[in-house]
């Protein structure tokens, strides 16, 4: 009754996007969501047997055997191509043998930069080698192309065979210009090598800083070093080696040729500005080892009970990679266990599967539970999808994403990544309010969280998607402390071999979340008409139209 009453007061505000009640059940199905759904498939996934699950290794193989398992053992069906649990993809890894030093030709001396501590790079190629040969080091400020915002930092420079220094961020200062503080793709690391590499540049240097990237260098070091995974090449152009500098590497570069690297920063705030030439000269060498490989995205489905609304579906989806074995810590644990990130996610969506099991009857659209492979590469599984999905685009009404649970207990509010962009944020407040919760936007919209996981794929083919994080206001604690504890487990434990289970957890916030998360997913499933992108969203216009009336 809760829930009716609940809904009948949200109805008005999704206008836009028009609900029905909830499935009977659905409250009691909810309930099977609790502790034991969630740490069980976490202990298994995050223990050193899976060896941190690396693509295409021995702990991918039994991470989707696990899932499929599990999902088969639920009552699901097999939702891959040919009736199988996995859509299987190659993947090509290369490991990456850089020298200790990388010398750099300025104002007439060297300048060496040491690799781990000051530079790490990555070949951009799919070859036993890489090379840059005596190429000239150009400032392009942020390496934007965005002729929506009037902003080109290339201005029609010949880049050809160069090295482009950049920016490891976008305009931050107005709100009119790149959504202000909020990060666009503009921003990310993988936007950057693109554009460098559709310019015809044979490297390009991001710059890192903690407040630009979210994260510390360490995380660089841990995440472009070991093997790389990639799809097999296509035509796509390609850079030779992609290349991270820390900040004081980079500005002890810049002061032997005569520059400060904040003038040019400072330089780099307008639309006027054009690239620098910094007088700079390097070659560089990489031998790579190429491996060949297999894994895949384990896919189950409950088909739909609507004779129309059943060929359409919605996703959950949770990435079951993480970075394997690699460099250890200073306990001499090397196994990268990638328990939160992102253990919790599967078990998130198995725990959705199991419930949506329990309803009486199933929902009129179908539910597909997606544990893809290779996010950790760079999202390759779940654009592998995007790429051959096993449903049309115009059919897929929604994207429910999870990754990196919550780990410390309840909170008043839920954060919603990419509140703003669809119609869906009418779904996501109407069942915060069945749990007493309020929505709020993203805790950190300076990160880009938006195009760091799965549902930017989706988002990408034009299927809006909703990517639940636990607030910061903590239940039974002071304001501030979701903020410290949070960055605190960020510095400590992101992409290093200390993610790992604990029986500490608290799972309260993880199973509201999850739960919040499996009653949006009904909502959707059960609505006349699909969710759609607000006017003028970057992603508006991209699925068919076709999709926007259900029946």
């Amino acid at each position: 009754m809760i829930i009716v009453a609940a809904l009948a007061v949200a109805n008005v505000a999704l206008a836009a996007t028009p609900t029905a009640a909830l499935p009977a059940g659905a409250e009691q199905a909810a309930k099977t969501i609790d502790r034991a759904a969630l740490a069980g498939p976490i202990r298994f996934l995050a223990d050193d047997l899976l060896e941190g699950r690396a693509p295409s290794h021995r702990g991918d193989a039994l991470a989707r055997l696990y899932v499929a398992s599990e999902m088969e053992s639920l009552g699901l069906r097999p939702g891959g191509p040919g009736g199988g649990w996995e859509q299987r993809f190659p993947l090509v890894g290369i490991t990456t043998k850089a020298p200790e030093s990388w010398t750099f030709r300025a104002g007439g001396h060297e300048v060496g930069l040491h690799f781990w501590n000051e530079f790490i790079a990555a070949s951009g190629v799919q070859a036993p080698s890489a090379a840059i040969a005596d190429a000239p080091l150009v400032f392009v400020g942020y390496g934007i192309q965005a002729p929506e915002y009037d902003w080109d930092d290339f201005k029609g420079a010949d880049l050809k065979g160069k090295v482009l220094l950049m920016m490891n961020n976008d305009p931050d200062w107005d709100p009119a210009l790149f959504a202000g503080s909020r990060r666009l793709y503009y921003g990310r690391w993988s936007y950057k090598y693109e554009s460098a590499a559709r310019a015809g540049a044979v490297a390009a240097i991001i710059i890192h800083t903690t407040p630009s990237a979210g994260y510390g260098w360490s995380v660089v070091q841990n995440s472009w070093t070991g093997e790389q995974f990639e799809l097999p090449a296509g035509g796509e152009s390609r850079l030779q080696v992609r290349a991270w500098t820390t900040e004081d590497a980079t500005r002890r570069l810049l002061a032997a040729a005569g520059y400060d690297l904040d003038h040019l920063i400072a330089q780099a705030r307008s639309r006027d500005f054009k690239p620098v030439d910094l007088g700079i000269r390097t070659s560089l060498a990489l031998a790579n080892t190429l491996s060949h490989g297999e894994t895949a995205n384990v896919l189950g489905l409950i088909p739909g009970s609507d004779p129309t609304l059943g060929d359409q579906v919605v996703i959950f989806s949770a990435h079951h990679d993480h970075l394997g074995i690699g460099k250890p810590d200073a306990r001499g644990d090397a196994i990268y266990n990638g328990a939160v990130d992102n253990a919790t996610g599967v078990a998130q969506v198995l725990a959705i599967a199991k419930a949506a099991m329990a309803l009486p009857e199933r929902p009129r659209r179908s539910l597909l539970f997606a544990i893809v492979s290779c996010e950790e590469s760079g999202l390759l599984g779940s654009a592998y999808y995007a790429s051959h999905p096993t449903f049309p685009p115009e059919k897929i009404a929604a994207d429910i994403n999870f990754d990196a649970g919550n780990i410390f207990g309840r909170t008043h509010d839920v954060a919603l990544v990419g509140k703003g962009k669809s119609t869906l944020d009418a779904v996501a407040a109407a069942v915060a309010a069945l749990q007493g919760r309020v929505v709020t936007d993203e805790a950190f919209p300076d990160r880009g969280a938006y195009y760091r996981s799965d549902q930017f794929s989706f988002a990408r083919i034009g299927v809006p998607g909703l990517y639940f994080k636990g607030g910061l206001d903590y239940v039974g604690r002071e304001p501030g402390w979701g903020k410290r504890v949070n960055e605190a487990w960020l510095k400590a434990h992101y992409h290093q071999p200390s993610d790992e289970f604990s029986e500490d957890w608290n799972f309260d916030g993880m199973i509201e979340d999850t739960r919040l998360g499996f009653l949006a997913g009904l909502l959707v499933a059960q609505a006349d008409a699909m969710p759609a992108w607000l006017p003028g969203d970057e992603f508006a216009g991209l699925r068919a139209p076709a999709s926007a009336v259900s029946r």
